[in-house]
């Protein structure tokens, strides 16, 4: 059961790339998006809400098997937050989203602005996965204020 849940906690081994694991692992978060940006928004967010919430012990399980803290190799966190960046856009073209949703992401989560940083620092499980999903807010903004003059686009309700 330990391999198991630390092959989900590492994002099926993306975790363990030496080069930037966390934005490596965060890829697993695209396919996840697109699949979730189809389903009717009730089951998109209450999906992606379980989804954080089953990260919260997984991450914490996964960090005391590595020692403890926020270990590099655990990217659940990242994930199953990365998501949030752009659920919020269902109607916006797709590739587009996701593409500026996981950059908007990776910066927020790199860069850590506060409140990042202090919510990383609640420590165990939530303080891991509760740092990503304010990160992933962040970028929800930022991409929601950049696609604004497009908006009426791809909306059917814009005049």
């Amino acid at each position: 059961m330990q391999d198991l849940l630390m092959w989900l906690a590492t994002g099926l081994g993306l975790g363990h790339s030496p080069w930037a694991p966390g934005t490596v692992g965060s890829l697993l978060g695209l396919p996840l998006a697109w699949w979730l940006l189809g389903r009717p928004v009730g089951q998109r967010w209450a999906i992606s809400l379980a989804l954080i919430v089953l990260a919260v012990p997984l991450c914490h399980l996964a960090s005391g098997w590595l020692g403890g803290g926020d270990a590099a190799q655990i990217v659940a966190d990242e994930w199953v937050a990365m998501p949030l960046a752009v659920l919020g856009l269902a109607a916006a073209p797709r590739l587009l989203t996701l593409a500026a949703g996981y950059l908007l992401f990776r910066l927020f989560d790199v860069t850590k602005v506060p409140p990042v940083m202090q919510v990383e620092t609640i420590g165990g499980g939530l303080g891991i996965v509760g740092d990503d999903v304010i990160a992933a807010l962040y970028a929800a903004l930022v991409l929601a204020i950049l696609l604004r003059p497009w908006q009426h686009l791809w909306s059917n309700d814009a005049p």
